[in-house]
């Protein structure tokens, strides 16, 4: 196989005038006559949203014909729980991408749509309560033939749901997605949205086992990666001096390439691991750092206050425990939102900026309305502003309940006097986002 195949996007853009579009054909069974048929499949992407996969059968035999599309995206690190607090007709039109894992509760009135139930869509939150009624309404002439007392009960159920979607009175819709996948449009972009709540977790053993990850993969891959840290003899002393290798796929096209990875020293600080990856096929480029220690006893808020030009060339090591806000934007970037990051003050800046207008799916392409769009448009030219150094007075904000977060002190070992750095015990839900409060310290080996 030629350099150039194996370098092609798994997932490519979907192109008119493409020569190539590299679609594979199996021969399968029709279910139809039973006679071999051929399916097709394509693999590419929706701008702005993510990649799926085109699915096409057909049967010369009988002609019977059918198609599909599947989802292609990755499951990412975290499950993601969505709560949106629906008060007016106008929280009904908030878009919502809900995957084919999500599980979608009204606690309200005890409703709950199971994963997998349906397929995954683009909608809104009255499509969620549309489709629903219709789904209940679609079998009732048969229930009240059959058993009129079950009828009577969906009947009055289906009249709640109507109720419902006519924001009577005020409810919240959840989502919980172990996928990840899923979103619900902020209203208030790129400001922060007081309806809204998104909170990442680590998935458990079942939600695992739904979509499709399961211990013994995880055991094999554990042990692989064990056995090349064997093979590599890398001791504490030689990490610091060697840039380690392994394979990976791009985050944007799912080609093979390959992350570097180094261990190294922030001055006044301390170890991180610091991952690069760059695509050969594509040209992404990313990086992204973790702590090379646990978490701290106490975590940490660090308030810079911008007054000269020098300052966006300040290091900044954001762990992805770390959120950031901007008080005078009214701006927040929740923990997770860009990872782990090792760069300067206006690298973080620049990346806020592409995430907000190049990844996310709610807010780029036809589904953004004018209004969002000028808004964006004005947010993006204030952040420009801070960006070129043209706005001064402005607090950047990083909290960091792990501890793991650094900004550089211009004026080490003195007080930086437009630096504050507070440390400060976590509360309850801080621990419990980290997963602190579920680990047993002592005494672990009882109850086994």
């Amino acid at each position: 196989m030629s350099t150039e195949a194996i370098n092609k996007p798994v997932f490519r853009d979907l192109q008119a005038d493409d020569a190539d579009p590299e679609i594979t054909e199996i021969s399968s069974l029709c279910f139809n006559c039973g006679e071999d048929g051929m399916t097709r499949l394509l693999l590419t992407k929706i701008p702005f949203y993510k990649e799926i996969i085109l699915m096409s059968f057909e049967c010369e035999h009988c002609g019977f014909k059918n198609n599909e599309v599947q989802s292609g995206d990755k499951i990412q690190e975290k499950g993601a729980l969505i709560r949106v607090s629906i008060t007016s007709t106008r929280d009904l039109n908030r878009q919502v991408i809900k995957s084919d894992y999500a599980t979608v509760k009204i606690p309200e009135i005890e409703f709950e749509i199971p994963p997998q139930s349906k397929r995954g869509e683009i909608t809104t939150i009255e499509g969620i309560l549309s489709r629903c009624i219709a789904g209940l309404e679609q079998d009732q002439p048969v229930r009240k033939a059959l058993d009129s007392d079950s009828a009577e009960k969906i009947e009055a159920f289906i009249q709640v749901l109507t109720d419902t979607k006519k924001c009577e009175k005020p409810f919240t819709i959840v989502i919980d997605d172990p996928s990840g996948n899923s979103f619900v449009e902020n209203l208030n972009a790129p400001l922060v949205d007081p309806a809204l709540t998104t909170t990442q977790y680590e998935r458990n053993k079942e939600q695992n086992h739904l979509v499709g990850i399961f211990e013994e993969e995880l055991k094999e891959i554990k042990e692989e990666e064990e056995t090349e840290a064997d093979d590599n003899d890398a001791s504490p002393d030689t990490l610091a001096d060697e840039v380690l290798h392994f394979g990976t796929n791009c985050p944007s096209c799912n080609a093979p390439c390959e992350t570097n990875m180094k261990l190294t020293s922030i001055p006044y600080f301390k170890e991180v691991i610091i991952m690069a990856t760059n695509c050969d096929a594509c040209g992404h480029r990313t990086n992204e750092v973790k702590s090379g220690s646990g978490i701290n006893e106490k975590g940490v808020k660090i308030t810079l206050r911008i007054t000269d030009l020098i300052d966006l060339s300040r290091d900044v090591l954001k762990s992805e425990t770390c959120s950031m806000s901007i008080p005078e934007l009214d701006f927040e970037v929740g923990a997770g939102t860009l990872g782990g990051k090792f760069t300067t003050l206006e690298g973080l800046l620049v990346a806020v900026k592409d995430q907000l207008t190049g990844h996310n799916p709610l807010m780029c392409g036809d589904s953004a309305t004018s209004t969002l769009k000028e808004r964006m448009e004005n947010f993006n030219q204030k952040l420009d502003d801070i960006i070129c150094g043209k706005s001064f007075g402005i607090r950047i904000i990083l909290d960091d309940p792990a501890g793991n977060s650094y900004l550089q002190n211009v004026y080490a070992p003195e007080v930086d006097p437009e630096m504050e750095t507070v440390y400060y015990e976590r509360t309850f839900e801080d621990n419990e986002e980290l997963g602190l409060n579920d680990m047993k310290l002592e005494n672990y080996d009882e109850n086994e």
